[in-house]
């Protein structure tokens, strides 16, 4: 018997996208080391497949692999933070100035988040109010309809829940985004857009503030260790 290409490749870009779903929900930390064995075994493919599904994260800046050291979930610093942060605002401010074109179907995906991370923070599910948060987001930026800057999009706040990931205190960190998710919602449904796009700038501006406050708290502890 030959192998089939087809399924191989599907086999990859299955277990890259479960690899992927676990960062982006916080689940995988960064630091966390892969390995290689178990993780296999956990997702249900060979050692070749999961080799090839981390040289995919690799080059979304998920995962960083070290010749004879195995494959690691990547921890950001705060200049990559700054840099996801201005492509953020170009994006999602982009998206907010167009809203009022977009269709009202459009919305459902937003407000369908919005009430995600509102019932998260009801039931105390700090991490969902955050995962929920990343959604709404992405659901923004979707309205642009264009495929190329969703995936684009996705791996960028992929990488940025990196930065926060860390954070033990996560009531504190994420208590206030659902209120907010609600706020940029509301505006952008009724049509309000000017007003819309300057509270997305100053959600976006504290949002990076906060975030940055964690990379140097985590990066100083790691270094007095």
């Amino acid at each position: 018997m030959t192998a089939d290409p087809a399924r191989d490749e599907s086999a990859t870009d299955r277990a890259a996208e479960a690899l992927r779903t676990r960062i982006l929900e916080g689940a995988l930390l960064p630091g966390t080391a892969l390995r290689e064995v178990a993780m296999a075994a956990e997702l249900a493919v060979s050692r070749n497949t999961l080799r090839e599904a981390l040289r995919m994260l690799r080059g979304e800046g998920l995962v960083l692999q070290e010749p004879h050291s195995g494959a690691v979930v990547r921890t950001l610093d705060s200049a990559q933070v700054r840099d996801i942060y201005r492509a953020r605002r170009v994006l999602e401010i982009q998206a907010a100035q167009d809203s009022a074109l977009i269709e009202e179907s459009a919305l459902g995906p937003l407000e369908n988040a919005v009430l995600a991370g509102e019932a998260a923070h009801r039931e105390g599910r700090w991490r969902a109010v955050g995962t929920a948060s990343v959604r709404f987001h992405q659901a923004l930026v979707a309205t642009l309809d264009s495929p190329k800057l969703d995936e684009f999009f996705r791996a960028l706040l992929t990488q940025l829940r990196l930065a926060w990931s860390a954070e033990l205190d996560e009531e504190s960190f994420q208590s206030p985004w659902a209120a907010r998710d609600r706020e940029l919602y509301e505006l952008l449904a009724r049509g309000s857009r000017t007003t819309g796009v300057g509270a997305l700038l100053i959600y976006l501006d504290d949002s990076e503030r906060q975030v940055l406050d964690v990379v140097r708290r985590t990066g100083a502890t790691r270094r007095t260790r």
